[in-house]
């Protein structure tokens, strides 16, 4: 029996849909016939120069990009349970700061962002959640209890595929006795273009008179409603745009936007795409300045069309990861989960094209590090629930993962809420730091590993050389 006969097999035996069967199909025999997915720096050439997305100034631009805004549909990637914080619901319902003496989570900032962009600029602006059989459930139980969020003609979830996670060494289905579930894994977020075509949403879309979609990943708290962005899309004339950010020395080892040598167009290179020998050039700020936000565009009868003529599943690179069949446990399995990315199909669009945007439509969080800086005193949740800082040139964070990568553990540690960051160019904690109230970072901040769990009184001040004396000198 052919190895994919046999992945196919278990896709049916769970009862997956034949769109999620042909799209597996592709990515294993892609991956079969030793298609590493890598793209040689020899065949790319850098994106140097992007227009950026300004502020409109001009009456009648603002007018055009309100047209644009109200044929304007909003769809966020919702499928991340967030284990990687230790989670094991949506990590959209994950709280990040309070705002009014509430707490509020991801969940709770996306639907206020759209409530009050509905409220103010009158348009319709349909929300769609892709969310995960993880994620379903408690995500939409969570939107029931809003009344001022409500929603009719547009389905308000579609469902992300899954797949099997590959065993390296035999090529056939990884099996874990121990917890079933962990044999399965999404195709990367790639995976919302077939899932948008099995659920007929563009078609539900077009026909309500929608023209362009915004997708984005609902960890990103700078993804807001933008009609500046919507007017920017309809005046470019693309079918397919991304919005990509300057890097920094903190993103040089991410994925970031190229071009393809041969055919100039657009492509995303993800690090695990990536060479060795190439990654010096790959990692070089100055060299590649551009990274992909994962906001993304779209005209969405383009790409309807363009599903419609792959048979809903769109050929975009393969993505090989290596991982454990239970992540959390590195002597388990070696197991190849293969995967796409969605500003991928970039290279699919002869017409596709790039914006430059600021760190403010950026702002992801992926680890207990970047919930730090959302929770401190660096942002304001503003009352159109919009997370603002002054700059955006945020510090960075290194907390010791054996005490603060999870959730609970993080908690723990800062029971009266985090510190202030509003002096910090950087905070670097190792070892078992608990911190009092009113505790401020200022400058490198660092607090060394003592070989014990440690205190930061209240009040206290931490710097480069830890924390403060109260002693006069």
């Amino acid at each position: 029996m052919d190895l994919f006969d046999v992945c196919a097999q278990k896709m049916r035996d769970s009862e997956m849909s034949e769109v999620s069967v042909k799209q597996f199909e592709r990515l294993y025999r892609t991956w079969q016939e030793g298609n590493n997915g890598q793209i040689p720096e020899s065949e790319v050439e850098p994106l140097t120069n992007l227009p950026k997305l300004v502020r409109i100034e001009n009456q009648a631009e603002r007018k055009e990009a309100l047209k644009a805004f109200e044929k304007t549909a909003f769809l966020k990637l919702n499928g991340g349970l967030g284990t990687s914080m230790g989670l094991d619901g949506p990590k959209s319902l994950l709280p990040v700061r309070r705002h009014k003496a509430i707490q509020r989570s991801f969940l709770d900032i996306i639907l206020g962002q759209l409530t009050t962009v509905r409220e103010r600029q009158n348009v319709r602006l349909p929300l769609t959640l892709m969310n995960s059989f993880s994620t379903s459930k408690q995500t939409l139980n969570k939107i029931r209890e809003k009344r001022n969020f409500k929603q009719d003609g547009v389905p308000l979830e579609i469902m992300q595929h899954i797949e099997p996670k590959i065993d390296c060494k035999t090529g056939k289905p990884a099996e874990y006795k121990a917890d079933p579930k962990l044999e399965w894994c999404p195709p990367g977020h790639g995976d919302v273009f077939s899932t948008m075509w099995e659920s007929n949403l563009l078609d539900i879309l077009l026909e309500q008179g929608f023209e362009f979609l915004f997708i984005s990943n609902s960890d990103n708290l700078g993804a807001r409603p933008s009609s500046t962005a919507a007017g920017a899309f309809a005046q470019s004339g693309s079918s397919f745009m991304l919005e990509a950010a300057r890097r920094t020395k903190a993103d040089r080892k991410g994925g970031h936007i190229v071009k393809n040598a041969k055919t100039s167009s657009l492509l995303l290179r993800e690090m695990s795409q990536v060479s060795s020998e190439d990654m010096d050039s790959a990692c070089d700020i100055e060299r590649h300045p551009f990274f992909n936000t994962n906001n993304i565009w779209v005209r969405i009868k383009d790409l309807r069309d363009l599903l419609e003529k792959n048979g809903g599943i769109l050929p975009l690179p393969v993505i090989l990861n290596e991982k454990n069949v239970n992540p959390a446990d590195s002597s388990t399995e070696k197991v190849i989960q293969l995967e796409t990315a969605m500003g991928a199909a970039a290279s699919l669009f002869d017409n596709a094209s790039c914006i430059e945007v600021s760190r403010a439509r950026f702002l992801p969080v992926k680890t207990t590090n970047d919930l730090l800086i959302m929770r401190s005193d660096r942002f304001h949740l503003t009352d159109a629930y919009e997370m603002e800082d002054g700059d955006y040139n945020l510090p960075h964070i290194d907390l010791d993962s054996r005490f603060y990568k999870n959730i609970s553990d993080f908690e723990e540690r800062f029971p009266y809420g985090v510190p202030s960051l509003a002096a910090a160019r950087s905070v670097d904690i190792r070892g078992d730091w608990t911190f009092g109230q009113n505790v401020k970072f200022f400058a490198n901040a660092v607090l060394e590993d003592e070989g014990r769990a440690s205190y930061v009184p209240n009040g206290s001040f931490v710097g480069p050389c830890g924390i403060e004396s109260d002693k006069w000198m």
